[in-house]
This record gives structure tokens, C-alpha cells and sequence, in this order.
């Protein structure tokens, strides 16, 4: 007969391992990571090239695996590119 396996502690603190390598303490409160198809108009996304505005709905292709939306540069509202993300991809945005 097969022994019964413990339970497992619920609840326990986990305070004593160290964080994930891959993982980062968000900088503020108001920026967040989502997938591409979350982005929403108006959320604003910041690079190497300057901080940028969503001015579309994010749409897909490739059967979904990449996904694109329309942006614009903040501070020269002329400058609009389609950024494209693979749909997997974590994006960080600053929602206000």
C-alpha cells in the first residue's frame, strides 16, 4: 500500500528565497507589463527613441501570434509608426 503524501504547507512564508533572476521591481505604481492585445488607447509606452502614445486598437496577424498598434510620439504628435510585438511579449506601459 502506497504511503499518503503530506499535505503541503499553505500559506507559508516564502520570504527567505531570493527573487527570480529574470524578475524586476516595478519602478512605480502607475506602470504595469500586459500583453500587446491589452494596450489601450491612450496608454503610453517609453523607449531608446522617446515616449510614445497608443493612438489604435492593437489588431493581429499571423493567426495571432504577432500583434500591432498605431503610435505617435508624445512630443511631436506628427511622427506616428505601427509598432509590432510578437503576441507573447510582455509590453511596459504607463496607463493615466
Amino acid at each position: 500500500m502506497a504511503k499518503p503524501r503530506p499535505e503541503k504547507e499553505r500559506g507559508k512564508d516564502r520570504g527567505d528565497q531570493p527573487p527570480l533572476p529574470g524578475t524586476r521591481a516595478s519602478s512605480s505604481s502607475s506602470t504595469t507589463r500586459i500583453l500587446p492585445m491589452q494596450l489601450q488607447i491612450g496608454d503610453r509606452l517609453s523607449d531608446e527613441t522617446g515616449e510614445w502614445e497608443v493612438v489604435n486598437r492593437p489588431h493581429t496577424t499571423a493567426g495571432g501570434k504577432t500583434a500591432h498598434a498605431r503610435v505617435r510620439r508624445v512630443d511631436q504628435p506628427a511622427v506616428i509608426e505601427e509598432r509590432t510585438w510578437g503576441a507573447h511579449e510582455r509590453v511596459v506601459v504607463k496607463r493615466g
